[in-house]
This record gives structure tokens, sequence and C-alpha cells, in this order.
């Protein structure tokens, strides 16, 4: 089961679709999204998808206007232009894990099931959570923790987990769970949890990594007046995607010349978007969505 697609008209209204335009859903998923962008494309339009979990490959859409690529986004550019494509009118990015991922026991996403310490959304990528958990030294975990996942006790979190895995490795979730029990009040365990998940899983994916070179790549991909739709769920992300926008870079300022004049590759749409409290009762999963708009100058 893959989730509802998330803000899912004013994602896809946000691109602001050209029947013959060429579109990019860079987190395909189950296929929500790109059905809508199908519905609004007419027969000369074309939609590329990426996803890099295999099991997404089960949702490919049978139409002759759709390319479904399995890689990670960070390579948009590449495979665009293997498919011959130089310039796109709009792209669509869900960031995130599908509840398709959190479902999957086996794949350690999810702090409701036991299961080995995994977390790849990739079977191709080397790095697991065990080997993040098991290899990484007290100073890297802490980094992890604290920038990923926001925990303001990151030190103490590593310092006993390099204790811990002295005794033995830890090889489940459930270990890794049992290993940091004292710092897991029951009215708080499941947070503190999903924040520890989040921050390993990031880490292993290299999700922050493959979203900056993601962005950095679209001012060249993206054709005058076409349309960058970015939903982000957790603050890192989102405030990536804002700085991008306002400046086309992460930190620091953008360059002037020699008129004082910046040269910002997009202007932002409209302000922020966020879920209805229907759409959040109906999808939880929609709760800590941000969307945000921008059009390419």
């Amino acid at each position: 089961m893959y989730h509802n697609p998330v803000l899912l008209k004013e994602s896809v209204d946000g691109l602001r679709i050209k029947k013959d335009g060429v579109y990019v859903d860079v987190t395909f998923g189950g296929g929500g999204h790109s059905k809508e962008i199908l519905g609004r494309l007419g027969d000369e339009g074309k939609l590329f998808a990426f996803d890099q979990d295999e099991d997404a490959l089960e949702n490919r859409i049978d139409d002759e206007r759709f390319v479904l690529i399995n890689e990670n986004f960070r390579y948009i550019k590449q495979f665009l232009k293997f498919y011959g494509i130089r310039k796109v009118d709009g792209i669509l990015g869900d960031f995130g894990v599908s509840s398709h991922q959190f479902d999957q026991a086996e794949r350690g996403f999810s702090t409701r099931f036991d299961s080995d310490l995994d977390m790849r959304m990739s079977t191709r990528n080397r790095l697991t959570a065990h080997d993040v958990v098991n290899t990484y030294d007290s100073s890297e975990l802490q980094r992890i923790l604290f920038q990923y996942g926001d925990l303001r006790n990151a030190k103490a979190l590593a310092s006993t987990l390099i204790e811990y895995r002295r005794m033995e490795p830890i090889n489940t979730t459930a270990q890794l769970k049992n290993a940091l029990q004292g710092f897991l009040p029951k009215h708080k365990e499941h947070k503190i949890l999903a924040q520890i998940y989040q921050a390993i899983r990031i880490e292993v994916n290299q999700e922050i990594e493959a979203i900056k070179e993601f962005l950095m790549q679209t001012p060249e991909i993206m054709d005058k007046g076409g349309r960058l739709s970015i939903i982000s769920y957790h603050s890192l992300e989102d405030r990536l995607v804002k700085r991008f926008i306002r400046a086309g870079l992460f930190e620091g300022d953008p360059e002037k010349d020699f008129y004082g004049n910046t040269s910002e590759p997009f202007k932002k749409v409209g302000g922020l978007v966020v879920p209805s409290k229907e759409e959040i009762r109906m999808n939880n999963r929609a709760r800590s969505a941000k969307l945000r708009i921008a059009e390419r100058i």
C-alpha cells in the first residue's frame, strides 16, 4: 500500500501544466502525483518520473507519454540527457518516506516492528543502518543525531550506543531501542525514537546531499517560466528548499555584479502551502507537509 499523495491538487496546480509540456516527478512512489500530471497533459506532453526504490517499479503507469527511471533524483540531469531532454517545463518533488516503506517491517524504517537495521531506500546502496550504528565513531553519531534528528542530547545518545556495542553488535531495531531505553520515557518514547530513526535514515540514504545536488541542477534544466513544486516534511529539508528558491544557494548571499544586482534563478510563487485540517484528518502523514512553489526567471 502506497500513501495517498499529499497536497495533490495544490502541488500539481503549482506546476501550471501546459498540454504539450515536459514534466518530471522526482519521487514517483505510488504514482499519485504522476497520474494527476498525466491527466492534465495532452497527447504531445511527456512525463519522466524517478524513484530509487525497486518496489516502486510495480506501480509503473502504462502510458506512452510516461517514462519511469529507477534511480535517485540526484542524477536528474544525466538521465534526462540520456533521453534527449535538455529543458523541462516543471518538476515536482515529494520528499520523505512513503507509507509503503514504513509498512514493510523488514526494511527497518518503522518504530512499530522489530527487524534488521537496514533503512535503505534502494537495496543497491551499500551503507545500511547497521553500518551507521555499529561502525560510526562517537563524533559522527553525535553529528547525525543532532543535525538530522534535532536531538539536543545527541552526545549522550552517541556515547551510550558506543558503550552498548562494546558488549554486543546492535543488529536489530529492538536492540537499538534496548540500548537507548534510558532516554525513552514512556510518554515520549515514540517521538524520540522517530527522531533517532529519522537521523539514521537520512544518513543511510544521503538524503540531504541528494536534495542539494538535485536542486542545484534545476536552474540548468528548467525552461524560463517553468515551475518547481516541492513538498518537504521536516525543517532541514524545507530550509534547503526555501533558501534555494530565495537565493539559488544554501548558505551565504548570492554574488552581486558591478551594479550590485544579484541573479537568482527562481522567484517564489505565492506563500507557504500547508495541508487543510480535512486532509490531515484523512491522511495523518500530511500533518508536517510544507509545499513551496517557484518559477524559473
